[in-house]
């Protein structure tokens, strides 16, 4: 179950962005709420490296620079918040995180209301959102796909664009779980190593399939990959 999380979150990083919230309860299941987003986190700063390598000419800094400060403050908050959260309560959050940030796309993709997306507090909502629930439970996948869907980013963009946010953020997140929840250690980045290979392979497989998805049909690629993460979460 560890080596599929490895390759899930291969394949989150260069496009298949509901992998990577799938690895989430999976990781769980196995070392609890807190303690699996610690161990998690060191393989997605790997994962972000392929994922920046591979899309970095695509991102958009117009809206990353609109994104970073309140992210920053959104990871803040979700480190004084989740210390004292215990994993029921973790389940809950990535269930309402998931199925609220689903029901979101699927109102934007239907109504196409435009004037939300493009409003101040629009961003900055979703940069603490982004934030706070990358922190708590590495689950802003969701929440940064309805901004970039919402902004019409095309295919490579929205996957540049996110690449290179959840690696400053995940880079960012670290000193964080190591002096603050004490989640991630020597022995656990050792761990971290051993699953590079399948990162690697499930990078190379993502590229792969992305490749083959039409440009139009990729946002109903991105809110379908959400709501089988949705529906594996809640089995």
């Amino acid at each position: 179950m560890f080596a599929l999380v490895a390759l899930l979150i291969g394949m989150s990083k260069t496009g298949v962005h509901g992998a990577g919230m799938m690895a989430v309860p999976l990781l769980a299941s196995i070392f609890g709420g807190q303690l699996s987003s610690g161990i998690l986190l060191p393989m997605l700063c790997l994962a972000d490296i392929f994922g920046v390598w591979y899309y970095h000419r695509h991102a958009s800094w117009q809206h990353l620079k609109k994104l970073f400060p309140w992210a920053a403050v959104g990871t803040i908050a979700g480190t004084w918040v989740g210390g004292s959260i215990n994993d029921e309560v973790f389940k809950v959050i990535m269930a309402v995180v998931i199925i609220g940030s689903l029901g979101i796309m699927l109102w934007l993709e239907k109504g196409q209301k435009e004037e939300v997306p493009h409003t101040k507090w629009f961003a900055g909502a979703t940069g603490i959102a982004g934030g706070f629930t990358s922190m708590v439970g590495n689950l802003a996948g969701s929440v940064m796909a309805v901004y970039f869907l919402s902004m019409r980013l095309p295919k490579n963009q929205f996957i540049g664009t996110a690449a290179w946010f959840f690696m400053v953020i995940n880079w960012f997140k670290i000193p964080f779980h190591v002096f603050a929840w004490k989640t991630i250690s020597a022995n656990t980045f050792l761990l971290n190593l051993t699953t590079l290979p399948l990162i690697l392979l499930g990078a190379y497989l993502g590229i792969l399939l992305v490749k083959n998805i039409p440009e139009k049909a990729y946002r109903w690629f991105i809110i379908s990959m959400t709501l089988l993460a949705a529906v594996f979460m809640l089995i």
